[in-house]
C-alpha cells in the first residue's frame, strides 16, 4: 500500500478529484430504489456564486449525495434563468460602449446579441458551481429560455389564458423609468430616505368658513400636476364642511373636488390628501372608488409629458423644484417639514421606482391561491424551519393579481396576436401572420415579454420533459425538497405550487429548505457597493472547497440571519482571511492526518468482521451506530448546522483523540489484525458519512484505503465501488446492533478520569510524563465499570497510583475534578508547591478584578457607549465576559487548596 503524501493540498487535490468524477461519469442522473430529486434554483445566466449560492448548493449536494449512495434513483437538476431586466441591461452597457443603441439595430438582432452575451459569459457561475464539487449532472444543463422550455412556457401562458386566468387591464404598476418597464411589487426594494413633507396650499372655488384656501401635504409635490381630487378622512369631523366643495387646482387651473375616504389617515400631515389616481396606488382605489380621472403626467421614463407649459421636458426631480418654486412665488408653499420614509427602488438599477398607471398582463390569482395555501395547510409542502410557513400563508392570504408583463425585448414574448384589419385577438402556442378570422396578414404579437418569474415558476418540470414528455417525470415528480432563500418564498416558491398544481394536479416538492442569509462580518447585508461581500471563490481558492462547505453547513441553524466571519480588506475589497473557515481546513487536515496515520500502520491487513474486543472497541461502535444516525437523520431533517458540528465532535474528539490513540498498542501486539479491521471499520464508516459535507478529502482517502467489510459481498469477497460518491452509505439499521449504553457509560468514566489527570497536568504547567496519585469516588455500579477500565485508564492517565472506591476521603494536598458524576481528586503534594501557586493565582485574580472594574466603569458611562464606535463598544463588553470567565477559573482553582 502506497503511503498517502504528508499533506493534503486543496488547489491541487481537488481539481483532480474533479476531474475524476466527471471522467466516471458519475454525477450523471442514476437509476435505483426510492427517488431522490432536487431542482438546483436556476441562478441568473448573468451571474457569479455568491455566498447565498454556496450555501444553498452545499445542502444541496449533501442530499443528493447521501441519496445516491444510499442507491436511490437520483436527479439533481442544473440550470440558469435568462434573467430579462439583467441581461437587457449588461447588454445595452456592452452595445453602448461600442456606440450602438438596441433602438437602432431593432428587436430581432438585439435578441441576438443576447444570445452572443449568455453563450460568452453566461457559464461562468455553472463551472464554479462544478469547482464546489457540487455532483449535478452537467450534461443535462437546462436553460429558462431553452427552445422545449419556451413551449412549456407558452402552453402555461395559453392555457390560463384560454381559462380566463390572464388578462390584460389599465392599473398602476410599479415603473422603472431607467429600465422602462414593470416591476412587480416583490420585486421592489425598499430604502429609507431623509425626505421633506411639503404643505401646499389649494385655493378654495368658494370660501368655506371663512377660508380662502385648504393646505394638502405631500411628499411628492411634482406629482400635483395630475391631481383629480383631494380626499379627508370620514373620521375627521373638523373636516366634513369641506366635503362637497371643490379646489381650483394650480398651476394647470382644473376644478377637482374634495370627497371623504377610507384611505386617508385623518392625523396624517394636514388631515387634506391630495389624490392623483395615475400615480399612486391608493390615489388609483379612490379614484376608482369616486369616479375620478386618470392623468399620467409622465412618460415611460418618468419626464413630464406634452401640456403643461414650462414643466414639459422636465425629469421627475426637476419638476419637483420647479413646482416648489412656483408655489413659492405665488405664496402658495406654506411650509416644509423633515420627513424619512420609505421609496421603492428598482431591484436591478437602484432607480427610484414610479407608481404609473399603464396597460399591462395579470394573472388573476383567486383560482389558484385557495389550493397553494392548502397544500401547505395540509402538509403537503411542509417548510424547514417551520416558521417560515407563516410566511408563506400571510403572503398567500394577501395576494394580489400578479403583472407579468415586462417591457423588454430578451424574454419569453407574450403569445397573443393581434389583427389589424378586425381586431381579432388570441392567444397562441404556434406563431402566426394570417388572421384566421378574416384571413388578413395585418397580424402581430404582443411587444411585451413575461415576468423571468413566470418561466421559472414551471421549474420542477419543465426541467423534466413537460409537456412534450411527461413520461419523464414518473417518479420524479414532485421533487424531494427546494432548497431556496426566504427572500423569494413569494416570488418563487408560492408560484411554483400555484402552477404545479394547476398543470400536474400534485405539489413541486414535498419540503422547502429555508437556508441562513449569510450576512457580513458586522451584521449588515452583503453587497457589492458597501464592499463587504465575500467571494465563495476567494476561500476556495484560500482554503479549499471542503472547508468553505463545511463551514457554511455548520451555519445552518434556526437562526436565520448568520454573521460570516471574514475579514475584507477596506482598499481593494479583497478576502484577508476568514478565522472560522480556517478552523473547518484543520478539520479537514485532521482528518487527513488521521487517516493517513492509520493506513500507515495496515501492513498485513486483510479485510474482515469487527469484532469487540475491548471496552474501548464496545464504546467505539456504539458511538459510531449513533453518528451514522445522527447523521443519516440530519440530512434527510435537514438540521445541517447541528449535525455538521456533531460529525466534528464525533470523528475528531472521540474516534482520534480516544479511539485511535487507545488502540495504538494492540497494532504492535498479538491482536493486530482484528485491531486493523476494527480500525478500517471505523474510519471508512466515517470517511462514508463526512462524504455529503466533505466530498474532495474523503473521496481522496478512501481512494487510499484498503477494503473493509463494507465492500464485502454475502460471500466475502471484495466489491468495491470505482469511487467512494456511488459507494455505499451507511445504514442506521444495520448499525443499530453496535448501541451499547453500558459501554458507553463505562468508557466516558474511564475518559473523565483520564481528562482530569490530564487537566491538572496542563493546568499546573506539570510534565505529561510526571506520574500522578489519583483517587476517584462514585457510585458501586461505576466503580465496578471503572475497575473493568483500570488497565485502560493507568496508561492514558499516567498514574502512580488509582484509588477507587465509593466512599474513599479526599486525600490531603489534592484538587477535586468532578466530571460524569464521579468524584476525582488528583493529589498535587511534592508536584506543586501549594503556597507559591496560590499566592500566584490570587494575584492573577486581583489583577483580573481591576481590570474587569475599569472595564465596567466605561461601560456604565452612558456617553462612552452613546458616542463611541459600536465594534469599539462590543469588543469592551466582550472582553469583561471574558474577564468574569478568568475570574471564575482563577477563583475555583484557588479553592482547589482550600
Amino acid at each position: 500500500m502506497e503511503e498517502m503524501p504528508k499533506n493534503y493540498d486543496p488547489s491541487t487535490n481537488e481539481p483532480a478529484i474533479l476531474q475524476k468524477w466527471l471522467d466516471g461519469g458519475y454525477y450523471k442522473r442514476r437509476e435505483g430504489v426510492g427517488d431522490c430529486t432536487v431542482t438546483i434554483p436556476p441562478p441568473n445566466v448573468t451571474g457569479k456564486l455568491h455566498m447565498g449560492h454556496a450555501t444553498d448548493d452545499s445542502i444541496q449536494d449533501a442530499i443528493i449525495r447521501m441519496a445516491r449512495m444510499r442507491g436511490k434513483s437520483t436527479r439533481w437538476v442544473l440550470g440558469t434563468d435568462h434573467a430579462g431586466i439583467a441581461t437587457q441591461t449588461k447588454v445595452d452597457k456592452k452595445l453602448k460602449s461600442e456606440g450602438i443603441s438596441r433602438l437602432e439595430i431593432g428587436r430581432d438582432k438585439f435578441v441576438d446579441a443576447c444570445w452572443d452575451w449568455t453563450h460568452e459569459y453566461g457559464g461562468i457561475i455553472v463551472e464554479q458551481i462544478k469547482r464546489m464539487g457540487c455532483s449535478v449532472d452537467f450534461d443535462n444543463e437546462r436553460f429558462t429560455m431553452d427552445e422545449d422550455y419556451a413551449q412549456a412556457v407558452r402552453k402555461v401562458f395559453c392555457d390560463w389564458y384560454h381559462d380566463g386566468l390572464i388578462y390584460r387591464g389599465k392599473r398602476i404598476v410599479n415603473w422603472c423609468p431607467n429600465c422602462t418597464t414593470a416591476i412587480s411589487d416583490d420585486e421592489a426594494e425598499y430604502k429609507d430616505e431623509k425626505g421633506h413633507l411639503w404643505h401646499l396650499r389649494y385655493p378654495l372655488t368658494e370660501p368655506v368658513n371663512g377660508q380662502d384656501y385648504i393646505v394638502v401635504a405631500t411628499t411628492r409635490p411634482e406629482t400635483m400636476l395630475g391631481d383629480t381630487g383631494v380626499a379627508v378622512s370620514p373620521k375627521d369631523p373638523e373636516k366634513a364642511a369641506f366635503v362637497g366643495k371643490t379646489v381650483k387646482l394650480p398651476i394647470v387651473d382644473r376644478e377637482i373636488p374634495i370627497f371623504e375616504d377610507w384611505h386617508v389617515d385623518a392625523n396624517f400631515g394636514s388631515g387634506f390628501v391630495k389624490v392623483t389616481p395615475a400615480h399612486d396606488p391608493n390615489d388609483y382605489a379612490m379614484g376608482q372608488a369616486h369616479d375620478l380621472p386618470q392623468i399620467n403626467i409622465f412618460d415611460e421614463h418618468a419626464v413630464v409629458v406634452e401640456g403643461y407649459g414650462e414643466f414639459t421636458g422636465m425629469t421627475r426631480e426637476e419638476c419637483r423644484e420647479a413646482v416648489i418654486k412656483w408655489f413659492e412665488e405665488h405664496d402658495l408653499l406654506d411650509h416644509v417639514e423633515d420627513l424619512d420614509h420609505s421609496v421603492m427602488h428598482c431591484y436591478r438599477c437602484d432607480a427610484a421606482l414610479e407608481p404609473w398607471l399603464s396597460e399591462q398582463w395579470f394573472v388573476a390569482v383567486d383560482k389558484l391561491k385557495g389550493p397553494a395555501l392548502d397544500a401547505v395547510n395540509s402538509g403537503k409542502v411542509t417548510f424547514h424551519p417551520a416558521r417560515w410557513t407563516q410566511t408563506y400563508t400571510t403572503w398567500m392570504e394577501n395576494l394580489k393579481d400578479w403583472c407579468i408583463s415586462r417591457q423588454l425585448w430578451w424574454g419569453h414574448r407574450i403569445p397573443v396576436f393581434y389583427c389589424e384589419d378586425c381586431g381579432w385577438e388570441d392567444a397562441l402556442t404556434e406563431d402566426t401572420d394570417v388572421c384566421p378570422k378574416c384571413g388578413g396578414h395585418h397580424v402581430h404579437q404582443d411587444e411585451n415579454v413575461l415576468d423571468t418569474w413566470f418561466s421559472s415558476q414551471l421549474w420542477t418540470f419543465a426541467t423534466q420533459g413537460w409537456p412534450q414528455k411527461p413520461e419523464l417525470l414518473e417518479g420524479h415528480h414532485p421533487t424531494t425538497a427546494l432548497v431556496t432563500a426566504r427572500d423569494i418564498i413569494a416570488l418563487w416558491v408560492a408560484r411554483m405550487v400555484m402552477s404545479s398544481l394547476y398543470f400536474l394536479d400534485e405539489v413541486p416538492f414535498k419540503d422547502v429548505v429555508i437556508y441562513p442569509t449569510i450576512l457580513a462580518k458586522d451584521g449588515s447585508r452583503m453587497s457589492k457597493s458597501k464592499g463587504n461581500g465575500v467571494d465563495p471563490m476567494d476561500l476556495i481558492g484560500m482554503y479549499g472547497a471542503d472547508a468553505m462547505r463545511y463551514n457554511l453547513l455548520t451555519l445552518c441553524t434556526n437562526n436565520q440571519d448568520v454573521k460570516f466571519d471574514a475579514n475584507i480588506d477596506k482598499k481593494t475589497k479583497k478576502l484577508i482571511d476568514s478565522p472560522r473557515t480556517e478552523q473547518a481546513k484543520s478539520f479537514v487536515t485532521k482528518i487527513w492526518n488521521a487517516s493517513r496515520f492509520l493506513l500507515m500502520n495496515m501492513e498485513g491487513y486483510t479485510p474482515g468482521e469487527p469484532v469487540v474486543e475491548t471496552p474501548a472497541d464496545a464504546w467505539m461502535f456504539s458511538r459510531l451506530a449513533k453518528a451514522v444516525k445522527m447523521v443519516t437523520e440530519g440530512i434527510e431533517n435537514y438540521t445541517f448546522g447541528d449535525m455538521a458540528r456533531g460529525v466534528q465532535q464525533f470523528f475528531w474528539n472521540e474516534v482520534c483523540d480516544w479511539y485511535v490513540e487507545v488502540t495504538k498498542a494492540r497494532l504492535k501486539g498479538e491482536g493486530r489484525l482484528q485491531a486493523q479491521r476494527n480500525l478500517i471499520f471505523v474510519l471508512d464508516t466515517s470517511i462514508r458519512l463526512m462524504h455529503p459535507l466533505m466530498p474532495f478529502v474523503t473521496e481522496e482517502i478512501w481512494d487510499n484505503m484498503p477494503a473493509s467489510v463494507l465492500d464485502l459481498d454475502a460471500e466475502g469477497n471484495v466489491d468495491r465501488a470505482e469511487a467512494l460518491m456511488i459507494a455505499k452509505w451507511p445504514e442506521p439499521a444495520d448499525y443499530a446492533k453496535y448501541v451499547d449504553e453500558d459501554a458507553e457509560r463505562a468508557f466516558e468514566l474511564c475518559r473523565a478520569v483520564v481528562s482530569a489527570a490530564r487537566a491538572t497536568r496542563s493546568r499546573y504547567r506539570l510534565s505529561p510524563k510526571a506520574e500522578l496519585d489519583v483517587v476517584v469516588r462514585a457510585g458501586a455500579e461505576d466503580i465496578e465499570k471503572l475497575e473493568s477500565l483500570r488497565s485502560t485508564i493507568e496508561p492514558l492517565a499516567n498514574t502512580a497510583s488509582l484509588v477507587m472506591g465509593t466512599d474513599v476521603e479526599k486525600p490531603a494536598a489534592s484538587i477535586a475534578v468532578v466530571d460524569s458524576g464521579v468524584e476525582v481528586f488528583v493529589v498535587l503534594e511534592g508536584k506543586v508547591d501549594l503556597s507559591a501557586e496560590k499566592a500566584r493565582l490570587e494575584k492573577e485574580i486581583a489583577a483580573a478584578q481591576k481590570e474587569l472594574a475599569g472595564c465596567e466603569k466605561t461601560l456604565a458611562n452612558e456617553g462612552f457607549v452613546a458616542k463611541a464606535a459600536p465594534a469599539v463598544v462590543q469588543k469592551k463588553r466582550d472582553r469583561a465576559a471574558e474577564l468574569k470567565e478568568i475570574l471564575a477559573a482563577l477563583t475555583a482553582q484557588v479553592a482547589d487548596f482550600s
